[in-house]
């Protein structure tokens, strides 16, 4: 006999006979003869007393079927089939909008989703497709119904939900010197070691581009200088040699020669061995700078996914401090500076610079002059962001000036800012290591729904309770993804799960990733604490005190509860300062419609990022840095520290030096500055001249403004959804 109703939502309810007789009743009135009282009370107890103890929706709808055609009323069985149809039909249209939206390549929060990705390409609409078709499988067949409930209250966003059946990871910090040294197989083709400069840079890209096809997020290298060091006094002993042929003499003794720095000289003048020598060197410095070029220029233009997007791909560096590695650093950041293309600024990958006293920061650091040369390429091309490895969280006791692996102990991050450190299973250190999922509370919500509240204190404890649970119910969730992503075959990633993840050189193909991944991280990200402190104590954190007191108890509170979440399903939980795109837009609509339009909370098109003073606010650099540097040691998940600067910033390195001493003032873990800068979008010309409408080199009016959306940057802001163009609109100058 019946007792429970599985819905197609997860839900399980009472069995309710009524609404089966309310459906044939309908199918009934729908024929000539009308409806039959006695028949559908037998079919209804015929379903009742022979059906299992729990069924689901369309069990039951299947039994009214077969009852409706055993009986002499088999038109009312064509009637309720057709009835069905339509519900399912009715069901599906949403889904058939949406596909129809993709075809028309329309413009709308759906196929602007990220802006990183062109969805009008045919590459672009399969992506959607699959995207959309797969989203409602997860949250019917693989999410909880606790999950499920917090997903559809809009109180809980999953990233990459449809990646969620691949059982794929969201990121990872690329071990290059592996790949480099030791080659890696990709499909039905297989890399040999790196010998010389350009080979490496070719592998490094090929190393990002294959692992994006594995992963749903990002890709990064952590210590790009140290790993190609090697292969720039290769490629100068190659270049020895070479003259040695052509000469017919024996020049070995230069091969191993004290080289102090990779610099470009003048032979005019010079003689025998010398002029050799120099002439490797020049010859040296112009093949890395060749391979940097193509390092840059192929990652704006070779696509993952099926086509569908260039890497989302980061790169670390600043530390090395020899003469190869500095050979590196600069030969970068010079193509960097003179930009790709007709002199486009590069989209990818994101650069960071790498900021530690005694190496590379003060002026008798020994990699200063590369520090004022990478703020002079930011203060042009946006590039390279920041992170501050001096701050406490990212101090590793390990770290010894005079350790040539010493990179394995400095923090390296994704450009977006995602963070991986600390590590309770195994050795702290970014290399090998990534986060495996994660997903974002809405904090806002929780605190309009306490609105009501008028004693303060009374708000206050009831949106901490409303935290607390909804905190549980979303590590759980990651628990469970992670439950479902380690039963992966390691042979499902051929790359990440053989040269990249730590510890996965020990999986065999058949094996699951389940010993390796618990190295990685499951990030509990939020969104607008400055909305939700507005609704709680009637101001954001950014003009405050009282605020802001509260915002760092709030944010505190998330990173005592993730502790003890990693104690109980042991796993690295962290805070993640969320870096919303799609989802700045999407929490912010639905609960304008479920709660009306509150100023300072519901009134814009989007909720604040993570712990950000808005957008709109105005307050001198300084200022934000006082607000928002307590939340870096909290969100550990990762963080960013913005900055908007005024006019050209392209002749005011020192600008940017000033954002990076305020980093280095307040222990701000990582950051970036954002200027203004023009793009002629029919030939590539670039200038920060103010409300530029019309190139100078072409005398195009398609102009658009390149600008920074989170974390990294997008060519056009044609591609942003609706959310994040409002924010653009909404940014001011911090002066």
């Amino acid at each position: 006999m019946i007792q429970t109703v599985l819905k197609r939502d997860g839900r399980v309810v009472g069995f309710n006979e009524e609404k089966i007789k309310a459906a044939v009743r309908k199918a009934m009135l729908a024929t000539e003869k009308g409806e039959d009282e006695a028949l559908i009370q037998k079919i209804v107890d015929r379903i009742a007393f022979q059906g299992k103890e729990q069924m689901s929706v369309d069990e039951i709808q299947d039994q009214v079927e077969l009852e409706l055609m055993k009986s002499p009323r088999k038109e009312v069985a064509k009637a309720y089939i057709a009835y069905r149809d339509k519900r399912d039909v009715a069901r599906k249209a949403k889904t058939r909008d949406v596909f129809l939206e993709i075809i028309a390549a329309k413009k709308n929060d759906i196929t602007r989703e990220n802006a990183n990705m062109n969805a009008d390409t045919p590459a672009g609409m399969m992506m959607k497709f699959a995207s959309e078709a797969t989203k409602p499988f997860v949250d019917d067949y693989l999410l909880s119904p606790a999950t499920r409930e917090a997903v559809r209250g809009n109180l809980l966003h999953i990233h990459d939900k449809d990646y969620y059946p691949t059982k794929s990871l969201t990121c990872v910090q690329h071990p290059l010197d592996n790949i480099l040294l030791n080659g890696f197989e990709a499909g039905h083709g297989e890399s040999r070691p790196a010998k010389r400069i350009e080979t490496a840079s070719v592998i490094a890209c090929i190393s990002l581009e294959t692992a994006q096809n594995e992963m749903h997020g990002g890709q990064s290298i952590p210590a790009f200088d140290f790993y190609m060091a090697p292969y720039v006094r290769a490629s100068y002993i190659e270049e020895v040699k070479y003259l040695e042929r052509l000469m017919n003499e024996d020049f070995s003794d230069l091969y191993d020669a004290p080289i102090k720095d990779y610099l470009t000289a003048e032979l005019q003048g010079l003689q025998g061995k010398e002029r050799m020598f120099h002439h490797a060197i020049n010859r040296t410095v112009s093949r890395v700078h060749q391979a940097m070029e193509a390092f840059v220029h192929n990652m704006n233009t070779i696509h993952s996914r099926g086509g569908n997007q260039v890497v989302f791909s980061s790169i670390n560096y600043g530390t090395d401090t020899s003469a190869e590695g500095r050979c590196v650093i600069r030969e970068l950041l010079k193509t960097t500076y003179e930009g790709v293309g007709n002199g486009s600024t590069a989209i990818f990958p994101i650069q960071i610079w790498k900021k530690k006293r005694g190496v590379s920061y003060l002026p008798e650091d020994p990699n200063y002059d590369l520090y004022q040369l990478a703020c002079k390429v930011t203060a042009r091309r946006f590039f390279p962001n920041f992170v501050n490895l001096d701050t406490p969280y990212n101090y590793n006791e390990n770290w010894r000036a005079d350790d040539p692996k010493r990179y394995k102990w400095e923090v390296a991050t994704m450009g977006c800012r995602t963070r991986v450190f600390d590590n309770r299973y195994g050795e702290k250190t970014s290399i090998g290591r990534g986060n495996i999922s994660f997903s974002t509370i809405n904090i806002v919500r929780l605190a309009i729904e306490c609105m009501s509240i008028e004693d303060k204190e009374a708000r206050i404890n009831a949106f901490f309770a409303k935290l607390d649970e909804l905190l549980q119910i979303t590590a759980l969730q990651l628990h469970e993804r992670y439950e479902f992503q380690k039963t992966a075959m390691a042979k499902q990633f051929q790359l990440v799960m053989s040269k990249l993840w730590v510890g996965a050189d020990k999986l065999k193909p058949t094996d699951t990733i389940e010993s390796v991944i618990n190295q990685g991280t499951l990030g509990i990200g939020f969104i607008g604490l400055a909305e939700a402190l507005i609704a709680l104590v009637g101001h954001h954190h950014g003009e405050s005190e009282e605020a802001q007191e509260l915002g760092i108890r709030i944010v505190t509170y998330m990173r005592d509860r993730v502790r003890d979440f990693s104690q109980k399903y042991e796993h690295n939980y962290s805070v993640l300062a969320t870096p919303a795109e799609g989802l700045a837009g999407r929490f912010t609509k639905r609960d304008k419609k479920d709660f009306g339009i509150i100023p300072g909370v519901t009134d814009k098109d989007y909720y604040t990022n993570s712990n950000h003073v808005p957008v709109y606010y105005h307050c001198s650099p300084r200022h934000k840095a006082e607000v928002e540097a307590p939340y870096h040691p909290l969100t550990l998940g990762g963080h960013i520290f913005y900055v908007e600067v005024d006019g050209d910033a392209t002749h005011n390195p020192e600008a940017i030096m000033q954002i990076v001493d305020l980093m280095d003032e307040y222990n701000i873990g990582y950051g970036s500055v954002n200027h203004n800068r023009n793009r002629c979008m029919d030939c590539g010309y670039e200038d920060a001249t103010e409300g530029l409408t019309e190139c100078p080199v072409c005398h195009s009016n398609n102009i658009d403004t390149l600008q920074r959306i989170t974390g990294y940057l997008v060519g056009t802001t044609d591609r942003w959804n609706s959310g994040k163009l409002a924010e653009l609109k909404d940014r001011v100058v911090h002066k």
